[in-house]
């Protein structure tokens, strides 16, 4: 294990790496039309989702938003997404599933003040806030997104409660993210201890692969462009470039990439 790794295990230090990483991301890719740090997905065939000529370009990250949003009807829903990044999945469902309103949340200030400069969208609106400790009164949202985000979180069952404590009865948690082999065993045990039931979830590694290939290409010219030299290998893991250690990881499937719709009772 590298020393990199040895830290990432090590929870309030995967916390404070990760509160310095995405505002330095955000300040180096400003300026590059970078609305998504999440990864992709594509099915075979293709999705075919029909979009504006402005979203083409992300067609691939749009489509893994679209995967886990569509599980459930969001028209007129009041809507949090947890960890929103730069953006763009919270414009694009905003603009498209009509929700009554779409409040982004994340720990990184410098994204949220990118997002507010950059996502001018009737309905949706963006604070600052830590996924533990969500800045919202009990039973007060129809449902939550979470998309690849949990992973960075130190503790994820307190996560899942704070998900569990906003949402109304009967509201929905769409959710999708990735693990490692040797925490797939403590991720399905606090799955299954949250206070929330599963409706459906599914295994979407290789649709992510697919995505992953086709955002290849861009990925590489901006890491290339935007990140010193010595972080280009930590660049293509975050990005998911193929040979990478995340890539390689869900080729072999020693990385498991899911998806799931939980139902407050």
């Amino acid at each position: 294990m590298s020393l990199l790794e040895r830290l990432f295990s090590i929870a309030p230090i995967r916390k404070a790496i990760w509160r310095l990483w995405y505002p330095f991301l955000t300040r180096r890719l400003r300026g590059e039309e970078v609305l998504f740090l999440n990864y992709a997905f594509e099915t075979d065939p293709p999705v075919g989702l029909q979009l504006d000529p402005a979203d083409e370009p992300n067609r691939a990250c749009i489509q893994l938003y679209h995967h886990v949003a569509s599980q459930i009807d969001l028209q007129g829903k009041e809507v949090l997404e947890v960890s929103c990044g730069h953006g763009g999945g919270a414009s694009w469902l905003t603009r498209t599933m009509q929700p009554a309103s779409y409040t982004g949340l994340d720990l990184n200030p410098t994204g949220i003040a990118f997002c507010q400069k950059r996502h001018q969208v009737v309905g949706l609106s963006f604070v600052q806030g830590d996924a533990q400790k969500l800045p919202f009164p009990d039973s007060s949202l129809d449902a939550v997104i979470n998309v690849e985000a949990s992973h960075c979180y130190p503790d994820f069952p307190g996560f899942l409660a704070e998900v569990a404590r906003v949402l109304r009865p009967g509201g929905h948690f769409l959710y999708a993210d990735f693990r490692f082999r040797d925490q797939w065993s403590d991720w399905e045990q606090a799955i299954d201890g949250a206070p929330l039931d599963i409706m459906q979830t599914r295994d979407i590694r290789e649709e992510v692969l697919r995505g992953m290939d086709c955002n290849a290409a861009r990925s590489e010219a901006l890491i290339c462009q935007r990140l010193p030299g010595f972080l280009h290998s930590l660049g293509h893991d975050f990005a998911g470039l193929p040979g990478s250690r995340v890539y390689e990881a869900l080729k072999s499937h020693e990385l498991s990439y899911r998806s799931w719709c939980f139902r407050k009772g």
